[in-house]
């Protein structure tokens, strides 16, 4: 609908304003199937994600147009792909989510061949090129509206906010190659092609999959840096004044707690186990579990916190209308998100909140035990 909608209009701004206002009416269709129990929390994430994607499809097609016509030429001769990458490559996408993404461009002249950055004349232009179209397609979903925006995050490129927008894939190569770092390879277990040309997404796709998923699993030394960048996080990213209790994502047994569990385990041992070649969290979970690597009753603590905070998260940011990891300890605001929660009418609001308590403190432990206490160096290997 919004590709077909959308080569009706002749000027960019009403292209991007057609674009993003049936956007507002999908999430408007999705919360109302949810609140009436049409659709369980699983779906609600999955036609988040799904519309996520059509939205970057369709916007990313108008950009690539707007860009041909301000160059006046005929073609951009190169390929162009969005990796979703965080929630949206889990497709795990709340109502609050930002869209974490990488771009990536291969010349046409390039295809089937990875070649050096520098190589032909063609790559400065290409990569210009590419540079446009991705600033393009961020300004449009972004850009101040009565729609809500669809904000691209590409911080988790190489070199972060120090690295370019957007690489070619024989750059991608080169930096993974020499520089890549295992934070890096963490962040691209959740990589997934979800716009523009799928040929050099499914390209990327395969680069990438020695580094997240490391022959013979992680190094010891990886291991313990992996630890202590999650100890960072803990200590240092919970804003100030946040209850380490019932903040759905920073707090202890919270969506970081669980993912940052789930995704260690598929670093050591996804050279091994297929089945933690996934970029979700659950089915990451139960591979692991079915591995030997959890057991169930570790599996099962660590997705009910999950999916509790995935649900309280999604609860708030539709009571509240703006996106909010704390979960309220009192008032009108936590009744609320209560009743979301499918909590009966009239039931006292604080059971809730020790619900929450409860669950996430026996996935703490669980990641405790699995993340922070396992051996760095697998015992059975």
């Amino acid at each position: 609908i919004m590709i077909t909608s959308a080569r009706r209009q002749e000027d960019q701004d009403q292209v991007a304003h057609l674009i993003r206002s049936i956007r507002r009416y999908e999430l408007l269709r999705i919360a109302f199937a949810q609140l009436l129990g049409l659709i369980d929390d699983s779906q609600t994430r999955m036609a988040l994600t799904e519309l996520a994607d059509a939205t970057l499809g369709a916007s990313l097609q108008s950009a690539r147009a707007a860009v041909i016509r301000s160059l006046g030429v005929a073609d951009l001769d190169l390929d162009f792909a969005v990796i979703a990458m965080g929630r949206l490559g889990g497709q795990e996408l709340g109502y609050g989510s930002d869209a974490d993404v990488l771009f990536v461009f291969e010349p046409r002249a390039a295809a089937g061949a990875l070649v050096a950055v520098s190589d032909g004349p063609e790559e400065p232009t290409a990569a210009n090129r590419a540079h446009a179209v991705a600033e393009e397609l961020r300004g449009m979903l972004s850009a101040p509206s009565s729609d809500p925006p669809l904000i691209l995050d590409a911080n988790l490129r190489p070199e972060g906010r120090n690295g370019p927008l957007v690489r070619s894939l024989s750059s991608y190569a080169e930096y993974y190659a020499r520089w890549s770092s295992v934070w890096e390879a963490q962040a691209l277990l959740r990589a997934r092609f979800c716009a523009g040309d799928p040929q050099l997404g499914e390209k990327f796709i395969d680069l990438i999959d020695d580094i997240r998923y490391p022959p013979g699993g992680l190094p010891a030394a990886d291991v313990l840096e992996v630890r202590r960048i999650k100890g960072r996080v803990d200590a240092e990213r919970l804003p100030r004044g946040a209850d380490p209790h019932t903040h759905t994502k920073l707090g202890r047994g919270g969506l970081t707690d669980v993912e940052w569990t789930a995704q260690l385990l598929q670093l050591r041992y996804a050279h091994e186990v297929p089945g933690l070649r996934i970029s979700a969290t659950l089915p990451a979970l139960w591979a692991a579990a079915e591995a030997g690597k959890l057991s169930d009753d570790q599996a099962a603590a660590l997705e009910a916190a999950w999916r509790l905070a995935s649900r309280a998260r999604d609860a708030i940011m539709l009571v509240r209308d703006k996106a909010d990891d704390q979960l309220p300890n009192q008032g009108l605001v936590l009744a609320a998100v209560g009743r979301v929660l499918d909590y009966p009418p009239g039931s006292d609001p604080g059971q809730l909140v020790d619900d929450y308590r409860r669950t996430t403190r026996r996935a703490r432990k669980v990641v405790e035990s699995v993340f922070y206490d396992a051996p760095a160096v697998d015992p059975t290997s």
